[in-house]
């Protein structure tokens, strides 16, 4: 049996662009991993088989397709134990499809090299390559091209996952975004983030990020008055996350939000 863990994700910085050819937004975007994660547990079987959590459909579909471009019968048995919340905005099936990508790739005779791999994981979700590896990263593209950030990591970050959240889905926040012409501006937006991220020189400087082009919540100026550096929603949400730079301070507004929804205080990794 072979397991590995499977991290959470929160967008640091979200700015998202006109509909490309291929009918995927041009985004741009800062992900970071942070220490919330699922467990994925793999190993060879007589037929693909996934338990521990009944909604899946990214791992089975990443692992069809690393079977299919391998040439095998995609025989493995994966169990997955969920910690990340579901449809919050978090990445956790996106997380759990590269972990069981990881692990089945370790058991094939020739074994994919990561760009071969990252190329398998993009056609699951654009969010999939990331998770692939370690390290905060920025995607273009898609979100699925990337490149390696080094940006300061001494931080807290208290994850809220309002009580009375709705999440819609990905496709329909995409479509609002749309109907209401959000890319307009894309071009200076994105220039923004790159003028932002070129002037990072230490946690304090990531509350000049811009904001979230998806999502919006009020959490997140109740929670920069509460004393967080930055705070956004996590990709098309409900998640909002804070960053703070004292990890007492953040288990303090943890326990204070905890009327609001249900809290996290973790790490970026």
């Amino acid at each position: 049996m072979r397991r590995l863990e499977a991290p959470a994700k929160i967008n640091l910085a979200l700015v998202v662009g006109p509909l490309r050819p291929d009918g995927k937004h041009e985004v741009r975007t800062i992900l970071q991993q942070i220490d919330l994660a699922d467990e994925v547990e793999l190993s060879i079987g007589n037929e693909l088989t996934v338990s521990g959590f009944a909604d899946d459909t990214l791992v089975t579909a990443a692992l069809t397709a690393l079977g299919a471009a391998a040439g095998v019968d995609p025989s493995w048995n994966v169990r997955i134990t969920k910690t990340i919340p579901v449809s919050a905005g978090l990445g956790g099936g996106s997380s759990d499809a590269a972990a069981a990508l990881l692990l089945a790739n370790d058991t094939l005779d020739a074994p994919f090299d990561d760009k071969r791999l990252s190329e398998i994981a993009a056609g699951i979700g654009a969010d999939v390559p990331f998770f692939l590896r370690r390290g905060t990263q920025l995607g273009s593209g898609d979100g699925s091209q990337l490149a390696p950030l080094d940006l300061p990591l001494d931080f807290t970050v208290l994850l809220v996952l309002p009580h009375d959240a709705h999440k819609e889905s990905t496709a329909r926040v995409y479509a609002d975004f749309d109907a209401r012409e959000g890319a307009t501006g894309f071009e200076e937006r994105r220039a923004a983030l790159a003028a932002a991220l070129a002037a990072v020189a230490r946690t304090e400087d990531l509350a000049a990020l811009p904001p979230n082009d998806l999502a919006t919540s009020p959490l997140a100026e109740r929670l920069v008055r509460a004393g967080a550096i930055r705070a956004d929603v996590s990709g098309a949400g409900p998640s909002v996350y804070a960053i703070f730079a004292d990890a007492s301070r953040a288990r303090e507004v943890g326990h204070d939000f905890r009327s609001v929804g249900h809290t996290w205080v973790v790490a970026p990794v």
